[in-house]
């Protein structure tokens, strides 16, 4: 979950997991097949906040992490990134989540989590940061706060072997569907949460809510689907040479958010939503030509270098 803020403060929250991935020294194997593993910085949340302070934008990341040594260097990684981290708790009596992920041969990707129960589970509403909660309260979008809200954008990054079943997962996904005022879910999310192996229009619109700014559908190499309540359309991606997709949709929920703070009217300007998009598919892509999410993670030249040369 990630919540976004509209007013000159600019800042975006993001809550949720930040965890140590584990992934092979080859490609193309299994998990049980693997050599060796290099551990990496990961989860989607965090790398969404530092995707938004690496392109200029304020960010924040809310969330709990073991009292260990991963647990202090994912925060540690989290400053040198830029970004404020003084909603991280820690919990001495949890270990930080550790998730082990390869693409093997066949394209499929492999996960195996350690979270029995992790300290990112364990965050409490006593233990949230409520000073940095108020500041990005204002008086537009769902979000609470005295007096005021603030834009919600919510990604539900679905990982089945995270849940007891892939019916509660998408009840619960669901569940907070009506929270939202912006929504992004890929196409295989896309596929699960309707049941129907289509990104179709009609498909797609099955997720709309009345209470919904803006609903994407992400398409990897293909680009992206928009929805509002005005208008919809596709936007091309950018092509390059995929070595990694891993954090790329990541990488363009962090420059999507970072606009929209940036102009809220884009919610509601085709053309301008259309501008941004293009903007999230550039860093999206730029993100895949290299290993790992936050080493990958574009800058604003870079990103604006795909865009001028396509």
């Amino acid at each position: 979950m990630v919540t976004v803020n509209g007013d000159a403060a600019g800042l975006v929250v993001s809550f949720g997991e930040m965890l140590i991935d584990f992934v092979p020294t080859v490609s193309g194997v299994s998990l049980a097949e693997a050599p060796g593993f290099l551990k990496a910085p990961g989860g989607a949340p965090a790398n969404v906040a530092i995707a938004v302070a690496r392109l200029g934008g304020r960010c924040a990341f809310l969330g709990k992490l073991g009292d260990d040594e991963f647990g202090r260097m994912l925060a540690a990684i989290l400053r040198d990134n830029g970004v404020d981290d003084s909603g991280v708790t820690f919990d001495a009596g949890a270990r930080t989540a550790l998730a082990f992920v390869t693409l093997r041969a066949d394209g499929e990707r492999e996960f195996m989590f350690y979270r029995n129960p992790s300290a990112d589970m364990l965050l409490t509403e006593a233990e949230l940061n409520l000073d940095l909660v108020r500041k990005i309260c204002s008086p537009e979008g769902h979000g609470g706060g005295e007096g005021g809200g603030a834009l919600l954008s919510y990604d539900p990054n679905l990982r089945l072997p995270l849940w007891p079943s892939a019916a509660e997962a998408r009840e619960q996904i669901l569940s907070i569907w009506d929270a939202a005022d912006i929504i992004k879910v890929s196409d295989v999310e896309l596929e699960f949460l309707t049941g129907t192996d289509s990104v179709e229009d009609e498909v797609a619109m099955r997720l709309w809510r009345p209470s919904l700014k803006l609903l994407l559908v992400t398409l990897g190499e293909k680009g992206c689907k928009y929805y509002t309540k005005d208008f919809h359309g596709s936007v091309e991606s950018f092509t390059v040479k995929q070595v990694d997709t891993t954090g790329a949709g990541d990488a363009f929920v962090g420059a999507l958010l970072g606009k929209i703070i940036e102009d809220q009217s884009a919610l509601q300007d085709e053309k301008k939503l259309r501008e941004l998009l293009r903007f999230a598919n550039a860093c999206g892509a730029i993100t895949t030509t290299k290993k790992g999410a936050i080493p990958s993670l574009p800058n604003i030249s870079e990103a604006m270098q795909l865009m001028e040369g396509a």
